[in-house]
């Protein structure tokens, strides 16, 4: 899947299944052994939600999919990014590494996992931004697909998303 979270043994997509659509294995296509491109871009259309990693050019510091050991050398150009999406309010990110790195675009502190700051409307943006850190959806991540659904769960009750 040329898509965001592709590889099949990651939890982001089974979260989305089972809080949108009453099922973990809703977006995977056992035939094709993938998740399921087509269903997913349609689901996250509907409920407006926009995917973007969190930097532009990175380094693997060891041969392995770990964020532990990746360099960030260029970050995404937030705020560019923002104001192709005025509407936008909210931004998840999807463990430490990530969290840290639109914690430093935007000047906040790093949220514990499961919690959210806000950022206050600068000149780079024209109003609040909450920023939520949610955990990891790596199976190497040591939590429940049930327990980490229900972070998830939070974050998008609290936008109205669900």
């Amino acid at each position: 899947m040329d898509f965001y979270y592709p590889n099949r043994t990651n939890d982001f997509w089974r979260i989305m299944g089972l809080l949108f659509l009453n099922d973990p294995k809703a977006l995977y296509d056992p035939a094709t052994g993938s998740f399921d491109e087509k269903s997913i871009r349609e689901l996250m259309t509907l409920h407006r939600i926009a995917l973007n990693d969190t930097a532009r050019e990175v380094r693997r510091l060891k041969g392995n999919a770990s964020d532990k050991f990746l360099e960030i050398l260029k970050p995404v150009p937030l705020y560019d990014l923002l104001k192709e999406m005025p509407e936008c309010h909210t931004i998840a990110t999807t463990g430490e590494k990530a969290a840290g790195v639109i914690a430093e675009i935007t000047g906040t502190p790093l949220p514990k996992m499961g919690e959210m700051v806000t950022a206050p409307p600068s000149t780079h943006h024209e109003s609040e931004l909450k920023i939520w850190r949610m955990p990891s959806t790596s199976r190497a991540y040591p939590m429940a697909l049930e327990k980490k659904a229900a972070y998830y769960a939070e974050l998008f009750r609290s936008v109205g998303v669900l």
